[in-house]
C-alpha cells in the first residue's frame, strides 16, 4: 500500500491482513482520529482495468452510497492514488456467515434471525432501486454482536427510475443461488431474483447444505429450473411451506418480500424496529466521484457497433469458471462441433486479428455483429470450407470466442484449424477451453 509506514493517507493505521479476492486485498485498520476499527479494501486499478471491471467498481461505489441500513456493511470513505483505490468500510468482526454454516446446520431460531435480518436489508435495498444479484453466505458477514451484514455489491444493479416493466438482462451471481429466470437469456425482475436467492440461503442455514446440487452442472441447472429439492426431516412444517412459496420457479407466482414479512414463521420473534434503517438520510462517503477515483486511467470504449460482441448467458459464464468444463454442450455423437478460447483483448482487437488471419490464408471475410465468417475459394470434397468465429463478452476486455465449421469437409476444417488458425491466434489467446491457462488476466 502507498502509505508511510503502516499509516494510510495520514488517517488510518493499517494492521492485520484479512483476506483477498481476485482484484482486491482487505486489511483491518484503525481511524487515528476516532479510534474506530474499519476494514480497508485495496483495489489495484491496473488489474481492474485489464479485465474490464472499471464500470463494475464504479457501480459498487454508487450503490454503497445509496444504502444505509443496520444490516448492510457501510461504506465510510473512498480514496485513491494513481495506482490504487481504497474502500474504507465497516469492519465485520464476526467474519463470513459461511464459516458458521460450514460447521453444520443452524438451529431454527438462529436461522430465522439471520433470515429476518437478510430480508430486512434486501427490502431496504429494493426500496432504493438496488438489486444485489449475488446473495449467498459468503457475502453475508457478522458483526461483533452476531448481527448479519450484507456485503459485496460489485454485481448489484442500480435502477434509478423504477417501473413495473423494468427487467434486468445481465446474467450474474453464483449458479447454485441463482433463480431459474436468471439462467436464461430473457430479462428478469431483480427483486424476484433476489427473493429466490434469499430462499436458497434460508435452506442452507436450516439444512447445512444446498437445495440444488449435482456433480453434473447440467443436471443442477435442470433441478433449479424445476425447483427439485427435498427438505430434511428436521425442517418444521411452517418453514417448508414458506420455502415452497419462495423457491417457486415461476417468478410471477413467487412470494414477494412484503408477503414474506407477513408470514407467521417469519414474524416469530421479529423485531421490526431493529430491522429498520438508521434515522436520517444515508451518510455521504467522502471522495466518492467514481470517475475521479479512476482519474486518467478511465478511457472510453470506441469499439464500433459492428464489432460489439454478444453478451454471455449463464452457461457461457460458468464455462469460464474454475472446475467446470461445459465442452460436452458442444459435442454431437462424440465429435466436437466447436472449439473455444478466452482472450483478455478487446472485441475490436480480436475481430482485427481474425480478419488478419483470414487474409493471410486467402479466405474471404464476412463480418456481422460480433462474428467473423471465413470462407475458402476452392471447392473441397464436400464443398467450400467455411469457418465462423463468434465473440461473446464476459467483461469489456475479457471474451470467449467460439470457432466452428459452418460448411465443408470436416477433415479439411480440422487441418486448417490445427496447422494455421490456432498458431496464428496465439498472441490474443489467454487459454483454449479444456487446456490449462498459460497466463492470468489479473
Amino acid at each position: 500500500m502507498e502509505n508511510k509506514g503502516n499509516v494510510l493517507m495520514q488517517k488510518y493505521d493499517v494492521g492485520k491482513f484479512l483476506g483477498k479476492g481476485n482484484f482486491a486485498k482487505v486489511y483491518h485498520a484503525r481511524n487515528l482520529e476516532t479510534g474506530q476499527s474499519v476494514a480497508i479494501k485495496v483495489i489495484e486499478k491496473e488489474k481492474v482495468l485489464k479485465v474490464g471491471l472499471m464500470d463494475q467498481t464504479k457501480r459498487e461505489i454508487s450503490v454503497m452510497r445509496k444504502v444505509n441500513h443496520p444490516n448492510i456493511v457501510q461504506l465510510y470513505e473512498v480514496m485513491a492514488t494513481k495506482t490504487k483505490i481504497y474502500f474504507v468500510i465497516e469492519f465485520a468482526k464476526g467474519g463470513e456467515l459461511f464459516n458458521k454454516i460450514a460447521k453444520g446446520k443452524l438451529k431454527e431460531d438462529m436461522a430465522r434471525k439471520y433470515f429476518q435480518q437478510l430480508i430486512g436489508a434486501v427490502d431496504y435495498c429494493h426500496s432504493r432501486g438496488v438489486y444485489h444479484r449475488d446473495l449467498k453466505p459468503e457475502n453475508l458477514l457478522l458483526d461483533e454482536n452476531g448481527d448479519l451484514k450484507v456485503s459485496d455489491f460489485g454485481l448489484s444493479a442500480l435502477v434509478e427510475s423504477r417501473h413495473q416493466d423494468d427487467l434486468l438482462h445481465t446474467v450474474c451471481g453464483t449458479p447454485a443461488y441463482a433463480a431459474p429466470e436468471v439462467l436464461c437469456r430473457k430479462g428478469y425482475d431483480g427483486a424476484k431474483a433476489d427473493v429466490w436467492s434469499c430462499g436458497v440461503v434460508l435452506f442452507v442455514l436450516l439444512a447445512g447444505f444446498l437445495p440444488f446440487h449435482d456433480s453434473n452442472l447440467m443436471e443442477m441447472y435442470k433441478k433449479i429450473g424445476k425447483a427439485q429439492y427435498k427438505c430434511p426431516n428436521w425442517f418444521s412444517h411452517e418453514a417448508r411451506r414458506l420455502l415452497s412459496r419462495i423457491l417457486n420457479p415461476n417468478p410471477n407466482k413467487r412470494i414477494s418480500i412484503a408477503r414474506i414479512m407477513e408470514n407467521p414463521w417469519f414474524r416469530k420473534g421479529f423485531n421490526s424496529q431493529a430491522n429498520r434503517s438508521k434515522t436520517g438520510p444515508p451518510q455521504e462517503p467522502a471522495s466518492v466521484d467514481a470517475d475521479a477515483v479512476f482519474g486518467h486511467f478511465a478511457n472510453s470504449d470506441n469499439t464500433p457497433e459492428l464489432t460489439k460482441p454478444t453478451n454471455l448467458n449463464a452457461f457461457d459464464i460458468i464455462s469460464l469458471s474454475t472446475g467446470f468444463d461445459l465442452s460436452g454442450l458442444f459435442t454431437e455423437n462424440g465429435e466436437k462441433k466447436a472449439v473455444q478460447f478466452t482472450s483478455t483483448r478487446s472485441a475490436s482487437t480480436i475481430m482485427s486479428k481474425l480478419e488478419e488471419v483470414a487474409k493471410n490464408l486467402r479466405l474471404r471475410v464476412k463480418k456481422d455483429r460480433g462474428s467473423v465468417k471465413m470462407e475458402g475459394s476452392k471447392e473441397g470434397r464436400k464443398g467450400t470450407v467455411s469457418i465462423e468465429a463468434e465473440i461473446y463478452e464476459f467483461t469489456p476486455s475479457f471474451h470467449l470466442v467460439e470457432v466452428k465449421k459452418s460448411s465443408g469437409d470436416t477433415l479439411e476444417y480440422k487441418r486448417v484449424m490445427e496447422n494455421d488458425i490456432r498458431p496464428a491466434l496465439k498472441d490474443i489467446v489467454w487459454a483454449w477451453q479444456g487446456q490449462e491457462e498459460k497466463q492470468s488476466p489479473q
